[in-house]
């Protein structure tokens, strides 16, 4: 009876190991699977916004209307939820936000969506992977980011940050014969299709520049929004100001841009009502959220570096829906290597993310130790046998 009540104890035991063991690596694998989600959210983002934008949506007016319905869905949850974690809004951190609102939600968004009208949703993609390179210096300047050039994890984040933007760069700039796939021909059922604008060189260099732009403000709102969170640590109601103000401030530019056209402000159940939803509720609204956590815990550079998997998604899924032209070299060495450039790119960040992550763990962990120095005497010893589950102090 002893032997069977043994063997049952056991067995509670090995199931609890392993429920913790498993509990313990999806704990490690969230911060990656947030921002893998967040990645594949933001691509569908492109290819929704760029079809609302060829049926002639102002990109000016889908900026207020996402923001809007990002406030709507938000607000709620953080008034309920924020309620014992929200702080008391001081001047210093409600000019913050202010400056955020027009950072992202009013600056890099019309500034992107402008461009994309120039280009195309493959295009605007590639060139927002300057982003990490833009938030890396950012964030060193900003002491946010520990660079020691000597330090080899430094060196594996810096050398992996300028292979996912030369990834990017090898997806959209090697060409080759045009690919001429069934889903990107022009019909008579391709109404999208026959909307989108011929892409000239002038059309490009000035679709880069307001992209690049764009990204310098979106790299400075993810530096303000981890500084922010330090005095301000409630997500929800940081995403809800953000949207709020950004749907202010937003209008006021819409307004002065689209002066005297007030057919600008209309919206049908079509696409830029979708556009605006979708945009509003995942881009806004969950993103803004995601990327606060996660950056809480491995930084802004984090974030960021897996910005180059968007670009891999919307490549494929524009010539499926909106029938941008794929290209025999960039189709294939997308694939072999601007992807496979992009993966080791982001294995390099991550390592060296990690080992900062751990160092950082360490330094916490050798606080009290070190505060304690001066009455070892009353430092109590626990350890724990596994087999008895008794604990000796």
């Amino acid at each position: 009876m002893n032997v069977y009540r043994s063997g049952i104890k056991r067995k509670e035991l090995e199931m609890k190991i392993t429920r913790e063991g498993l509990g313990l690596v999806f704990l490690k694998a969230k911060p990656f699977l947030a921002v893998v989600f967040l990645q594949a959210g933001l691509a569908g983002m492109d290819i929704i916004s760029k079809a609302a934008l060829n049926e002639g949506m102002s990109n000016y007016v889908f900026v207020v209307y996402r923001h809007a319905v990002a406030t709507l869905v938000i607000a709620p949850f953080a008034f309920i939820l924020d309620k014992k974690v929200r702080p008391k809004m001081t001047i210093s951190t409600f000019l913050k936000i202010m400056l955020m609102s027009v950072l992202e939600p009013v600056i890099d968004q019309n500034l992107y969506f402008l461009g994309m009208k120039y280009t195309t949703a493959t295009f605007a993609a590639a060139m927002a992977n300057v982003l990490p390179a833009i938030t890396f210096v950012m964030a060193w300047c900003f002491r946010l980011e520990k660079v020691e050039l000597m330090s080899v994890r430094s060196q594996a984040k810096i050398l992996g940050t300028l292979a996912t933007i030369a990834g990017a760069m090898i997806m959209t700039l090697v060409s080759g014969p045009d690919l001429d796939l069934p889903w990107t021909r022009s019909g008579p059922t391709h109404d999208l299709h026959r909307q989108q604008p011929q892409i000239s060189i002038q059309h490009t260099i000035k679709g880069a520049l307001l992209i690049t732009i764009g990204c310098f403000s979106w790299a400075a709102f993810m530096i303000l929004q981890a500084v922010t969170l330090r005095t301000y640590p409630a997500e929800l109601s940081l995403t809800a100001w953000i949207c709020l103000l950004g749907t202010a401030e937003g209008a006021a530019v819409a307004l002065v841009a689209e002066k005297g056209n007030a057919a600008a402000w209309a919206i049908k159940w079509d696409t830029s009502f979708l556009a605006a939803v979708y945009s509003g509720i995942f881009c806004s609204g969950i993103a803004y959220y995601v990327q606060g956590v996660v950056m809480k815990e491995r930084g802004p550079v984090f974030v960021t570096a897996f910005s180059p998997l968007g670009m891999i998604i919307v490549a494929v899924l524009s010539s499926f829906i909106l029938s941008e032209k794929m290209y025999l070299g960039s189709y294939v060495k997308c694939r072999v290597v601007g992807a496979g450039v992009i993966v080791m790119g982001l294995y390099f960040v991550v390592w060296g993310k990690q080992k900062d992550y751990k160092s950082s763990s360490m330094e916490v962990e050798e606080i009290p130790v070190k505060l304690s120095d001066a009455s070892k005497s009353k430092l109590e010893v626990v350890t724990t046998n596994v087999d008895t589950d008794e604990r000796l102090v």
